[in-house]
């Protein structure tokens, strides 16, 4: 088996990899081979892509994400090797916490190589959209004055500065205003959509906004309150549960102010 870094040529050859229930893989691995930032990784047998993975880095935290394996190599320790790889090209640029969200058949092999669980992601669905356009007045779309604000109340929710991949999607976002200070924000074209908020007003009329037109939601356990406004909105949780695990240092992250996710691959 061959271990090397996937390019933009390789997107076509990964499409039989895509597991049942996830988001177009294909679109993700785009995104990682066309950012510096990220770390794409495939694995080869007899000219086939195996597996895949890939790392995503920030100044000092780091994700593991997509590390998938074709079911008809499973068990060879091919998942293993790929988090190995992963976890060197984190450690080689002295980044001291690695962060992934697993699945239940990859829990074991995160569980081997040293991550431990630190929260449960929930998740809910409806089964239509319901049409709101009666939107807070505190609600407003994104200004260039904004930036700064945005940026660090991500990295005081989320305990990370991730604002290289923050920063080219912001002009499409949403933020509430209340006595001229943001409380929130909302970040359609980002992933499933992150909303991050300081009070329960804000995180209710920016979730009010987005799921006017979004029928699914994935909440950190911790974040009751989301939890009890999605169901409100008319969302029943689902089987599905992703747990949140780290290796290394642990990071100051508020769960309980993050009411969307940006998605599997970065929290």
């Amino acid at each position: 088996m061959q271990y090397d870094k996937l390019t933009d040529s390789d997107i076509d050859k990964i499409s039989h990899l895509q597991p049942e229930g996830w988001s177009d893989i294909i679109d993700a691995f785009r995104f990682y081979c066309n950012h510096n930032f990220c770390n794409p990784i495939k694995v080869t047998l007899d000219n086939e892509i195996v597996g895949v993975g890939s790392s995503m880095f920030f100044d000092k935290t780091a994700w593991l994400a997509h590390i998938i394996v074709n079911p008809d190599y499973r068990k060879h320790g091919i998942g293993s090797k790929i988090v190995d790889s992963l976890l060197m090209s984190i450690k080689t640029r002295k980044i001291e916490t690695s962060l992934l969200i697993a699945t239940e058949i990859g829990e074991p092999v995160y569980v081997k190589a040293g991550f431990r669980k630190v929260s449960d992601y929930r998740y809910f669905k409806r089964e239509s959209c319901h049409i709101d356009k009666q939107f807070s007045d505190n609600i407003q779309p994104y200004e260039d004055d904004f930036y700064n604000d945005i940026i660090q109340l991500d990295a005081y929710i989320s305990g990370e500065n991730r604002e290289k991949l923050l920063k080219n999607y912001l002009n499409k976002s949403s933020v509430f205003i209340s006595n001229k200070v943001i409380d929130g924000f909302y970040i359609p074209g980002l992933g499933e959509g992150p909303i991050m908020a300081l009070t329960i007003n804000a995180a209710k009329e920016l979730m009010r906004h987005k799921y006017s037109t979004v029928d699914k939601a994935t909440i950190p356990s911790e974040n009751q309150v989301g939890i009890e406004l999605i169901k409100e909105f008319g969302f029943i949780e689902t089987n599905t549960i992703g747990k949140r695990m780290i290796l290394g240092k642990d990071i100051e992250w508020k769960p309980e102010m993050i009411y969307s996710r940006i998605g599997g691959n970065f929290g």
